[in-house]
């Protein structure tokens, strides 16, 4: 019966060899416990325009959005309007649930208001915002309100790094709608373009004073925009500052 011994001794160290490879290769690949998501809540805002613009008439531009969640879903809040002879002017303010599509596009679903001086509307949103080919930053959404009215608008804008802290930064947006809406000075078509070129200087990350040339373009009527002291087009000089946390 002795011969029995050395096999079995060889096959007990075969198997204490074996549960400690397992246990090792397990510990080396997970040693803080087995991959989880990541819920963690992140916060983020950005004051992207903060501008004064300079020219036949002056006027006061914010843009700004902000938003909260996880890595997959988030609450995404957007602003932007102009305050001109004592009235703000295209006053748009959006709040959208945003799940990302792809590595670099987001689908944003939700809200928008026109809150300004001049009578509000209500829209439905969707639309794609993120980073395309070369890095341009753009989105494009499309809206319908529950009169019958239907809209799209399109975005973009790219960072050109002239240094690490100097950067110059093209932008442009337009705004197509299905329909006239004369008490908001909107047509049918393209009813307004504005672009811009801006050089900042990122006296932090988070902190860049800016200036820059924007035009701006409006089609409606001649005889309605100067009853709200608005020309068609303005060529202006902006100064403002960008700020983000």
């Amino acid at each position: 019966m002795n011969h029995y011994w050395p096999a079995a001794l060889m096959l007990a160290t075969a198997a204490l060899s074996t549960s400690y490879t397992a246990t090792a290769q397990t510990s080396e690949a997970a040693p803080y416990g087995s991959p989880v998501a990541d819920e963690t809540v992140w916060l983020h805002a950005v004051l992207d325009q903060f501008e004064g613009r300079l020219g036949a008439s002056d006027v006061l531009r914010w843009e700004g959005e902000a938003w909260t969640g996880t890595d997959t879903d988030r609450l995404w809040l957007k602003s932007e309007g102009e305050f001109e002879n004592s009235k703000v002017f295209d006053g748009q303010q959006e709040a959208f649930y945003d799940t990302p599509l792809s590595t670099w596009f987001d689908l944003q679903v939700g809200l928008r208001y026109d809150l300004d001086s001049q009578p509000g509307r209500v829209w439905a949103a969707a639309g794609i915002e993120g980073l395309s080919q070369y890095f341009f930053r753009m989105s494009a959404t499309a809206y319908a309100s529950n009169t019958g009215h239907y809209a799209a608008k399109f975005f973009g804008t790219y960072d050109l790094l002239l240094t690490q802290r100097l950067i110059l930064q093209p932008e442009a947006e337009v705004n197509i709608y299905s329909k006239s809406d004369p008490a908001r000075l909107v047509v049918s078509g393209v009813s307004d373009l504005d672009t811009g070129l801006r050089l900042r200087y990122e006296i932090t990350r988070k902190f860049a004073p800016y200036i820059g040339v924007t035009y701006e373009r409006r089609f409606a009527a001649r005889s309605q925009l100067a009853a709200r002291g608005q020309t068609p087009e303005q060529l202006r000089f902006a100064v403002g500052l960008r700020s983000w946390f």
